[in-house]
């Protein structure tokens, strides 16, 4: 058995409650649960082409921000392109 390396790393309340909650519904120990997100992570990360992945979180300026609301507010109509997507005619 390889042996074990501790690190530690601060994280965010929030992910800190949903680690917790993972722990409690599955009874998992937090340590191989959090190892084991981070291979998958990792192993994503080697394996998939970097436009496939898609953040947990975006960060955005005031502007792209202001944008994205006025698209949602706005969306104007969807292209042929997106219509023949969801009609399951595209690629």
């Amino acid at each position: 058995m390889a042996r074990a390396t501790q690190i530690s790393a601060p994280i965010s309340q929030e992910t800190r409650d949903l680690l917790e909650q993972q722990v409690k519904a599955t009874g998992i120990k937090k340590g191989y649960l959090i190892e084991s997100a981070l291979r998958y992570h990792l192993r994503a990360l080697q394996e998939l082409p970097a436009d496939v992945l898609i953040p947990a979180r975006v960060i955005l300026t005031r502007r792209s921000f202001e944008d994205v609301v006025r698209r949602l507010r706005s969306p104007g109509q969807p292209t042929q392109a997106l219509r023949d997507l969801m009609r399951g005619h595209g690629d």
